[in-house]
């Protein structure tokens, strides 16, 4: 079989991303250096009040990624497996920062392979430049007016500026 006979491998990464921050970026391009193609699948997160709009995140994570033509954003509502097989995907990526995502990450894993034998997860150990990021503690700080540059990439940052430039 030649290299142009082996079947396309989609990997969706799912989150929040509200923001998608230097974390997320480095799990992202690893799984995009590893897969055909890459879904970043940003959940609707109805029963969480985002700092962002859904159509924000998605343009947020175009905008970062931008420079790695096989990932594309999308958005998704419900169990992830449904959309990972909407997509013809066959790989759940998920990044792991700490035990304590490795706990919750493996019930989760654990849970989609039993709704979904086909699937597989894939974890991807954060680097350790980025190891302490999390949306939750980004968003705190650029709330209360610290630095996040070094947590976000340009495009997010920008946002966040803007963002809580108009809440003041």
């Amino acid at each position: 079989m030649s290299p142009s006979d082996h079947p396309v491998v989609t990997a969706v990464y799912s989150g929040t991303f509200d923001p998608l921050t230097l974390g997320h970026e480095d799990a992202i391009r690893r799984a995009a250096q590893m897969f055909d193609q890459v879904i970043i699948a940003v959940a609707r997160a109805h029963h969480k009040n985002t700092m962002f709009s859904l159509e924000e995140r998605l343009a947020l994570a175009q905008a970062a990624l931008a420079d790695c033509p096989n990932v594309k954003a999308m958005p998704f509502d419900g169990l992830i497996v449904e959309f990972v097989r909407s997509q013809n995907a066959q790989v759940i990526v998920r990044g792991l920062r700490s035990v304590t995502d490795y706990d919750y990450e493996t019930q989760m894993s654990g849970m989609n392979r039993h709704l979904a034998p086909e699937l597989d997860t894939v974890f991807l150990h954060t680097s350790a430049h980025v190891q302490h990021i999390s949306s939750t503690l980004v968003r705190e700080i650029a709330k209360l007016g610290g630095d996040v540059s070094g947590l976000v990439s340009t495009p997010v940052l920008n946002a966040l500026q803007a963002k809580v430039a108009t809440k003041h």
